[in-house]
């Protein structure tokens, strides 16, 4: 058993066809170049190893720059030759090569079926970029089916064995999937930092494709980021990179990626001409890109004013993103699932359909609570599956020799893994309900001020934002303290308690029911007016009036609450001026005689 280090160095075309391999990231046009020139001298000198070598440079190549349907037949060809003279470093190289064409193809399964056999040998016979190449590959195709965890575990292993001293450029690679990855889960400020650093790397590479899917990258983690008008400098960039083998290759072109970004930025004149390029470029069967280019012209024809065009073109993805939460096609990011939702939600809204609109919105919110466990399960998981490559190295490195020994020790790994598999589930319990303790009122059930701090911040930017309302509301009981008085303080706990339950019996599943302090109040209600609020929380107001309660042989009813309102339209410069314009409004009402809801430029109405 050999390997690519070990080979012979006396024939010219293996050593030409070693230093394409080695080029393949650094110099893609030096690379390809190399080995052809190895392939014509590998044939003169009869030379299988050689060829192969070249075969499988040229191959790689191919699946960069042009189509899987073109690097397949170099792989099986390498793939072939290797096999006959027992080199099994190539021979794995160009299996990965044949996994990934059926990735990029959009056969995500069979990918996976391809390259996993591959890997326990992969790990002793293959060193540094060749083994990263193995490790990358097999994160892509967990990436593809939207298996992060895994994902992450086999690119942070890449990463380690292809650094800038080993890696021959194939270091910039992996930041770039790292930080793909990462803008999949909604992480994007780290993603940012880990493009960055494969851009700089850039710099010292000839390698437009490399830097193109880079520049692509950042255009998505800044438009998501709602900074789609910085995002335009790298959709210049890579609109200038030439078409093929010298530029950006031939497929993949990302016209609709940059098209959304170029929409959003108000580029409309470029949007248009991106989509137009989007509609006409070749492509595989990928489900984020069909989809993404849907969105693109749905944008477009609603930024034209063409409502009703923009909801057809989403129909057009309707069979690949699915009618709920869960039936998507295989291999669409939640990413693009919630994006396409969300646009989905804002045009028909435009077009005055408020009950789509709302079921659409509960998709996002429920697409995006998914997202956040996918990436809590990410960092466990990456953490653990880590742990078992870099021990299964170890034993491999250990006991290589002895077949039975290696058994045993993967047996050991395996229970090791279920343990701490077992260990991450009992951690991931208890901050759960840790997280709870911390954030919610134990007596009334309802989210506590610190919760209501974090999260007013982000709707509140949420709605400036998307330009819609964000309405507030803070409730105070009336006359709590002569209850408490009366009564003692279980009374007034009773109260409370049924005020809250009251309150999340009749509230949206967007909004977010606060105590907010003794016997107030605060009710956070997104996409929503202050007009709207006022009728909101006086229908909760004739409720709580028909409350009865039975302490200590008397009955208690006609109990009524105060509330100030106010909305992100009225008060729209912060987050503390919209609690204050609602505080006071809170206070105003008290001083009309209470059991009444007051907003600012809102008709009173009170019970």
């Amino acid at each position: 058993m050999s390997r690519f280090g070990e080979l012979s160095t006396s024939s010219k075309g293996l050593r030409l066809a070693r230093k394409a391999w080695q080029l393949l990231h650094q110099d893609s046009a030096r690379s390809v170049a190399l080995a052809r020139e190895a392939l014509e001298a590998a044939r003169q000198g009869a030379d299988i190893a050689g060829e192969a070598w070249a075969h499988l440079a040229i191959g790689w190549h191919l699946l960069y720059f042009g189509t899987p349907a073109e690097a397949a037949p170099e792989l099986t060809t390498a793939q072939q030759q290797f096999e006959s003279i027992h080199e099994r470093a190539g021979y794995i190289l160009a299996g990965t090569g044949l996994a990934r064409c059926l990735w990029r193809e959009g056969k995500f399964p069979a990918s996976l079926d391809q390259v996993l056999p591959l890997r326990e040998e992969g790990l002793q016979v293959l060193r540094h970029e060749q083994r990263g190449v193995m490790l990358n590959t097999i994160a892509g195709c967990y990436s593809a089916q939207g298996r992060s965890e895994q994902a992450f575990a086999y690119m942070y292993q890449a990463l380690r064995d292809s650094g800038p001293t080993h890696g021959h450029g194939f270091d910039a690679v992996l930041y770039c999937n790292l930080a793909h990855e990462l803008l999949q889960i909604g992480d994007y400020h780290e993603a940012l930092r880990y493009l960055d650093q494969g851009i700089t790397r850039c710099h010292h590479l000839n390698n437009p494709r490399l830097l193109s899917v880079l520049l692509i990258n950042r255009v998505i983690c800044l438009t998501e980021l709602d900074r789609a008008q910085e995002a335009m400098l790298d959709v210049s960039r890579v609109r200038s990179l030439p078409i093929g083998s010298q530029g950006r290759g031939t497929l993949a072109m990302s016209y609709e990626t940059m098209a959304i970004a170029a929409l959003r930025a108000g580029e409309r004149a470029i949007g248009r001409e991106l989509v137009e390029q989007a509609r006409a470029a070749p492509r595989e069967d990928i489900p984020d890109e069909h989809v993404e280019l849907a969105i693109a012209a749905a944008l477009l024809a609603g930024q034209e004013g063409r409502w009703p065009d923009a909801l057809r073109e989403l129909d057009r993805a309707l069979p690949l993103v699915g009618a709920g939460d869960t039936d998507a096609a295989e291999g669409l990011s939640l990413r693009v699932r919630c994006m396409y939702f969300l646009i989905r939600s804002e045009i028909h809204e435009q077009l005055r359909d408020t009950e789509p609109a709302l079921a659409h919105m509960r998709i996002w919110q429920q697409l995006h609570v998914a997202r956040a466990h996918m990436a809590s399960r990410a960092r466990y998981q990456a953490a653990a599956l880590q742990t078992e490559l870099i021990r299964l190295q170890h034993k491999l490195d250990e006991q290589s020799s002895q077949r039975r020994a290696t058994e045993r020790a993967r047996a050991e790994l395996e229970t090791a893994n279920a343990q701490l598999s077992r260990k991450i589930a009992e951690v991931q319990a208890l901050q759960q309900a840790l997280h709870e303790q911390a954030v919610r009122d134990a007596l009334t059930g309802l989210f506590n001020r610190r919760y209501l701090n974090e999260t007013l911040p982000t709707a509140f930017a949420l709605a400036q934002r998307e330009h819609q309302g964000l309405a507030v509301a803070i409730i105070d009981l009336d006359h709590f303290k002569a209850v408490n008085d009366r009564y003692g303080h279980g009374a007034g706990d009773t109260l409370l308690a049924a005020f809250g339950k009251l309150l999340l019996a009749h509230c949206r599943k967007s909004d977010v029911a606060c105590r907010y302090g003794g016997e107030e109040f605060c009710l956070l209600m997104p996409r929503t007016d202050a007009a709207a609020a006022q009728r909101k929380v006086n229908a909760l107001l004739v409720l709580w009036r028909q409350q009865r309660f039975d302490i200590e042989g008397d009955t208690l009813t006609g109990l009524s609450f105060s509330a100030g309102i106010c909305d992100s339209q009225r008060a729209p410069l912060s987050p503390h001026m919209l609690l204050q314009a609602a505080d006071q409004q809170l206070l105003v009402a008290k001083q009309h005689g209470r059991s009444r809801v007051l907003g600012p430029g809102l008709t009173e109405s009170a019970s």
